[in-house]
């Protein structure tokens, strides 16, 4: 066996839980102080979208000012769409949980989710309107082609 190779010796691939204390302590530190940065930047990375926006279709100052303005009443107005549709699905489950059905909560819960829909839908519209006043003739062709191609989405 002259010729031979030398055996390695294969090492034993340790799972995360194997780590070392502080290298593990490191690790979930690391992670925890991602999580809150991500939930910090929440704004932050609305205002970037806001800034690549103004960017795409050259905007000025005060036309970057009022697209925060109706950039951020749809994404209120899209939150609190959120959490009606978690009260309908709510109240949805609570008709269906009792022992006889509750048509009339059910009715109301539908109700709700309408004019959650009817709400967000009559936004949109305004918003639309809002920066159809705002942005001048090529700027408004630019938004035109970001919509039609799903690079913006409403």
């Amino acid at each position: 066996m002259e010729g031979a190779a030398p055996r390695r010796r294969r090492r034993r691939v340790r799972g995360p839980l194997r780590l070392r204390r502080g290298v593990r302590a490191a690790r979930l530190w690391t992670r925890v102080r991602s999580e809150r940065t991500i939930r910090r930047r929440g704004d932050s990375a609305f205002a970037g979208r806001c800034a690549s926006l103004a960017f795409k279709l050259e905007l000025d100052e005060k036309q970057v000012g009022e697209l925060a303005k109706i950039l951020a009443d749809l994404k209120t107005e899209r939150a609190q769409a959120e959490v009606d549709g978690r009260r309908t699905l709510a109240s949805f489950a609570d008709a269906l949980g009792r022992e006889q059905f509750d048509e009339t909560a059910a009715q109301q819960a539908a109700q709700l989710r309408v004019a959650t829909a009817e709400r967000l839908r009559d936004a949109v519209v305004q918003a639309l309107k809002r920066l159809h006043t705002m942005l001048d003739p090529e700027q408004r062709e630019r938004l035109a082609y970001l919509i039609r191609t799903g690079t913006l989405a409403l």
